[in-house]
């Protein structure tokens, strides 16, 4: 079972993440704890992969890597992806968005379905190459870190596209924010999406519940469904049914 963070600690995940290095000295003082109390925290997140600590600071982990990301709680995602493919009946078209999780869920629909599978992930259509899937890759501006397109044209093909369900990573949920991202040109990206008349499904571990990013995803009501695991908050799983969406939970 995963260990839920307490506020400080996700505090510190959102300084981290805001600013990419905060000193160990700064984060005790803005928390009003001490520097050891700070380095156990510390060490717990980076054990748990939310971040790196180098020479008294903590920093962003290289978190656009999908090889590093997929070995974090690789169990728990690979779950989450068998349980979303399950969703997925043959002959539809499904638009599978970036990250760890997604790549998964790709793979195995790989191997279980028979659809037509769209991404802008390269990494996604690199690790498909060897099955039989169909897969359509959009185009547009490439970011390197991730392996994946976004800006305008990738928004622009995504307008003209026709897909059945649409799966989604996310990088934090508060009940103040919604659903965010850390980049800003993915989010847009995740925004047009979501503004389509698709089956919206964010699939995501309950580590990101709790976190504020930067950037805001599209209002909750363009989302439809919810995979997760059984660690999330009652709060964040009351205000997702309450707000009409769906809830599914793995075991941890």
């Amino acid at each position: 079972m995963l260990y839920l963070m307490n506020e400080r600690q996700k505090e510190i995940i959102y300084q981290v993440n805001e600013i990419g290095q905060v000193s160990v000295a700064r984060l005790a003082k803005d928390l009003a704890v001490s520097v050891v109390t700070i380095r156990h925290d510390l060490n717990f997140l980076e054990k748990n992969g939310y971040l790196k600590r180098e020479h008294g600071y903590a920093v962003t982990v290289d978190s656009d890597n999908l090889d590093a990301r997929m070995k974090i709680k690789f169990p728990l995602k690979q779950k989450i992806a068998e349980y979303a493919a399950s969703l997925v009946n043959n002959d539809e078209y499904i638009f599978i968005e970036g990250g760890s999780t997604n790549a998964l869920l790709a793979r195995h629909l790989a191997y279980t379905r028979r659809v037509t599978l769209i991404t802008s992930s390269y990494y996604i259509a690199q690790l498909l190459k060897s099955t039989d899937l169909n897969v359509v890759v959009i185009g547009g501006e490439y970011q390197k870190k991730s392996d994946s397109v976004v800006g305008e044209l990738a928004c622009l093909a995504i307008k003209h596209l026709s897909f059945d369900k649409a799966f989604i990573g996310v990088d934090g949920f508060t009940k103040q924010t919604g659903f965010t991202g850390r980049d800003k040109m993915r989010t847009e990206l995740v925004n047009t999406i979501l503004a389509k008349p698709s089956e919206s499904i964010i699939i995501t571990d309950s580590s990101k519940f709790g976190i504020k990013q930067k950037y805001q995803f599209q209002p909750l009501n363009s989302i439809n469904r919810v995979i997760t695991d059984y660690s999330i908050d009652v709060d964040s799983e009351n205000y997702l049914y309450n707000s009409n969406i769906i809830v599914d939970k793995v075991k941890n």
